[in-house]
């Protein structure tokens, strides 16, 4: 008899603090900073010399190649 009053305690010692509620409050708070938006500039260099030599170069190819067509 003591053991079935023993182990009886035991399970309801076990058994309790599944039947009671636990609540943990948390807060999370986060700051965003203002983002700065910059323009961006950007300098294109074309060296039109070079491409009118080329230009140049390549002109009699271009030219025998319209009067193949």
């Amino acid at each position: 008899m003591k053991k079935l009053v023993c182990s009886s305690l035991l399970l309801l010692l076990l058994i309790a603090p599944g039947c009671t509620k636990h609540q943990v409050e948390t807060r999370s708070q986060v700051e965003v900073a203002p983002v700065e938006i910059k323009p961006i500039h950007i300098t294109i260099d074309v060296n039109i010399r070079v491409d009118r030599a080329l230009d140049d170069f390549f002109s009699d190819i271009d030219e025998s190649a319209q009067e193949i067509k």
